[in-house]
């Protein structure tokens, strides 16, 4: 049963006077006209740029706003948070900056990069806690934790300074594109309280604008939610984008949410990794996989947004580079140039070597080859990865496959078997 009570909204008067309060510790990142896709769509696409925040993300408002705000007992009995990045990241830094002591609970697979951050940031004013295999079980040992020493929890997004703190990135959009109207804004969405801030922000000072938030396709809370026309707890989530993928927005993100947004798209985990890429590439700007949710959405809006002045925010840049094979494999996965298959190579001598030279294109390349041998009697197997130059290229090479007997089985569209692949 649905039991969405509040009617909060946060109003300009307090945004504006967080916007105050953030001077000096969250920096005004720029609004920066970026070149490559202003052509690609023959728009005006602005990037604003929260990678450039000290902590790498947006999330330095909210935390900050919300633990200044704390009474003296509540200090006192300090503070707690559960996180496995951005967030994470931001609660340090505002420990140290008011010298309130608190503990971060993070799960215990998070890389070591992440983890060496968020202590460099806190310093002595933060413990780090590693418990359990997903942000839930870091989220119920520090809900374990408040209740047994009454120490406040700090949320990621479900909170009212936490709200207004992110908020704060909208006013400063809408004073730095003063001189020219803001036709789209492209907004990534996790939890929502960037988005609930940010959409009540241009509503109130820019109405015409219309809002378009970004989901990653395998955790579509938002959307699931506002189609249900209720906050609904989704089932299972796809985790490649950490820094967006929840099973459930804020109660109070979806209430501000489903007033003030035009429209909720979700973007394919492939289509994120070849905007990361991309990025990296052609503009040397690194960002993390909910980072580029904004701009990975351009694409299904490219007739609505010619000639238009665009704003998509770059939420954050924790990307750890371990990550970058992955994110390649991804990339070439969704754009259907990176294949499995099983392949049988006949027991005599110069299989291989005829499967490389009379059935592979001279632009195919082998990037994976698992051999089994002697499965059977006629046939050894080999699980083997290709990498093609062309989606078109596809068709003839199966083709080729099954007339000189050396197709076994493909892969791809096999999801039990090739998630032990990729």
């Amino acid at each position: 049963m649905e039991n969405i009570t509040t009617t909060y909204k946060p109003t300009l008067k307090a945004i504006e006077s967080v916007a105050q309060k953030l001077k000096g510790i969250a920096s005004v990142t720029p609004l920066i006209k970026n070149s490559q896709y202003s052509k690609k769509f023959g728009a005006n696409i602005f990037f604003k740029r929260e990678d450039l925040q000290e902590v790498r993300s947006y999330k330095i408002r909210g935390a900050y706003n919300k633990i200044s705000s704390l009474s003296a007992s509540q200090i006192e009995n300090e503070i707690v948070c559960a996180s496995a990045g951005n967030h994470a990241q931001g609660v340090a830094l505002s420990c140290k900056l008011l010298k309130i002591k608190g503990t971060i609970f993070m799960p215990s697979p998070t890389p070591n990069q992440k983890i060496d951050q968020v202590k460099m940031f806190g310093e002595d004013y933060i413990d780090v806690v590693l418990i359990g295999d997903t942000f839930d079980d870091a989220y119920h040992a520090a809900m374990t934790e408040c209740e047994r020493l009454n120490k406040t929890f700090i949320h990621p997004f479900d909170d009212e300074k936490v709200i207004e703190g992110q908020a704060t990135v909208g006013l400063e959009i809408i004073e730095q594109a003063k001189s020219y109207p803001i036709h789209y804004v492209f907004v990534p969405i996790g939890g929502g309280g960037l988005l609930a801030g940010l959409s009540s922000v241009f509503k109130t000072l820019s109405p015409q604008t219309k809002i378009i938030g970004v989901e990653p396709k395998g955790a579509p809370s938002m959307l699931t939610s506002i189609k249900n026309n209720k906050n609904t707890t989704l089932k299972s989530i796809e985790n490649f984008v950490d820094g967006a993928a929840v099973k459930r927005v804020g109660d109070l993100n979806f209430a501000i949410c489903k007033e003030t947004l035009d429209e909720v798209v979700t973007v394919d985990e492939g289509k994120i990794c070849q905007t990361i890429l991309d990025l990296y590439n052609k503009d040397a700007i690194v960002v993390e996989p909910a980072g580029a949710l904004s701009l990975s959405a351009l694409e299904q809006f490219s007739d609505e947004i010619k000639d238009k002045n665009v704003v998509c925010v770059i939420s954050g840049s924790n990307n750890d580079i371990t990550r970058t094979p992955e994110i390649k494999e991804r990339a070439l996965l969704y754009a259907n140039l990176k294949h499995y298959f099983i392949i049988k190579f006949p027991q005599r001598a110069g299989a291989l070597r005829e499967f490389v030279a009379e059935i592979l294109g001279p632009t195919d390349d082998i990037t994976h080859f698992q051999y089994t041998k002697k499965v059977n009697r006629e046939n050894d197997v080999a699980v083997v990865g290709l990498e093609l130059k062309s989606p078109k290229d596809l068709e003839p090479l199966i083709t080729k496959m099954k007339l000189h007997n050396f197709y076994g089985d493909y892969l791809n569209n096999k999801p039990d078997l090739f998630q032990f692949l990729v």
